[in-house]
């Protein structure tokens, strides 16, 4: 629907000077009650949703369509013949911004009843008061009325608009999107407000990222609405907006068919860097064989890992540091003494406990631990000491379930 310029070809002629003075004095404190009156009543408005056209002006887009589309009809019925393009963009934003958030019109229709309510209850108030006759009142009431159905029909121009968008190209508002909030340094929040706008999406205060393999195959339609996705043929992911809960892993299992993937550390949405890496990082571990694929698998439970083969140079300078006491003992000797050593600090010293851990008599472990104590004996007095060798040894018994981690 084009225009409306039907709708404007029957418009009532100008109403006397004195109408409109009434009238204009009304706008401010009566675009409050319908802002009011609206908010109150239709819940999706109450925090309203910001499309780039009010972003830019710093206000809600709520307020910024009262206010204009109030003036343009005092202006209207005045006879002026300025046709209004912000405020008619402004109505196809709004129609825009309802498709994009995935509602219906219902919202927004609902909204346009409740301002010509509350606009013409106004106006019956003031033809009492400025005694006002029943020909310019009914001339106003057709006024009033075509004109809010001109708006609706703006609305609904923008939503069928915004729904008529290719599937590829909203895609691809979220692809950059995504890029963008992954960028370094962190994007300020404010920055990102219409990029959101554009790709549909409310931007969030924390997000959860999500690593997918290579060639993962990812059904679109079985993720939310609020899901961003790059499913590119290098490092494909996906970030959710908020913690990973019980409902986000049926959505994950019901969009990935191979099932795997890999949950990152929920994050302020300044971090969704951070927790993409350690999502891949735990990913490469799975994928190793190292971490156990949980179908998607939670960072969170193997942080401890990720830490202690973070650094592999490093890990094998420290080891080299560390057991360097072991170095002219042969292979065998070698894992006995580290397998009962790294068993002994993590039964804190529990010699019936290291042996359940064995599966050996107690007794075989204190002669062991005999030998390790004269090897190890200022490295086992120092509690710094010790947890360095609880971390390297613990590291080493990681790398052990796949060689290739060596």
């Amino acid at each position: 629907m084009t225009e409306t310029r039907a709708g404007r070809a029957h418009r009532p002629g100008p109403m006397p000077p004195q109408v409109i003075a009434i009238l204009s004095a009304e706008l401010p404190s009566l675009a409050e009650e319908v802002i009011s009156e609206v908010r109150s009543c239709v819940a999706e408005y109450a925090r309203p949703t910001r499309p780039p056209e009010a972003a830019r002006s710093g206000r809600p887009p709520i307020r910024v369509s009262v206010e204009q589309a109030m003036q343009a009809f005092v202006d209207q019925v005045a006879g002026s013949r300025e046709t209004h393009e912000r405020r008619d963009e402004l109505c196809r934003a709004l129609g825009r911004s309802e498709a994009y958030e995935g509602r219906s019109l219902d919202a927004l229709q609902a909204a346009y009843r409740i301002g010509v309510q509350v606009a013409w209850r106004r106006v019956a108030q003031v033809g009492r008061r400025g005694r006002l006759s029943p020909a310019v009142m009914t001339q106003l009431a057709d006024a009033l009325f075509a004109y809010i159905d001109e708006l609706a029909s703006l609305s609904v121009q923008g939503y069928l608009e915004a729904r008529s968008r290719s599937a590829d190209e909203l895609v691809d508002h979220q692809r950059r999107l995504l890029r963008l909030v992954l960028r370094r340094p962190g994007v300020p929040g404010t920055a990102l407000e219409e990029p959101a706008a554009e790709a549909g999406w409310t931007v969030p205060g924390e997000v959860t990222m999500v690593a997918l393999p290579v060639g993962a195959r990812c059904v679109r339609a079985a993720l939310g609405g609020d899901v961003l996705a790059d499913l590119g043929d290098t490092e494909p992911h996906l970030l959710l907006p908020g913690p990973f809960d019980a409902s986000r892993r049926e959505m994950l299992v019901a969009a990935l068919p191979e099932r795997r993937s890999v949950v990152g550390l929920t994050v302020p949405l300044a971090d969704a860097a951070d927790s993409l890496r350690w999502a891949r990082e735990t990913l490469a571990l799975v994928e190793a064989g190292v971490v156990e694929d949980g179908g998607p698998t939670l960072c969170e439970h193997h942080m401890l890992a990720l830490w202690l083969l973070s650094d592999g140079a490093l890990l094998d300078q420290l080891a080299r540091r560390e057991l360097s006491a072991l170095a002219r003992m042969g292979r065998g000797q070698r894992l006995r003494m580290t397998e009962t050593l790294g068993a002994w600090l993590e039964a804190q010293g529990n010699a019936v406990e290291t042996a359940r851990r064995l599966r050996v008599h107690p007794q075989t472990v204190r002669y062991r631990m005999r030998q390790i104590s004269e090897t190890f004996d200022e490295q086992l007095a120092d509690p710094d000491s010790r947890f360095v060798l609880d971390a390297v040894l613990r590291a080493h018994r990681l790398r052990e379930r796949r060689p290739s981690l060596r």
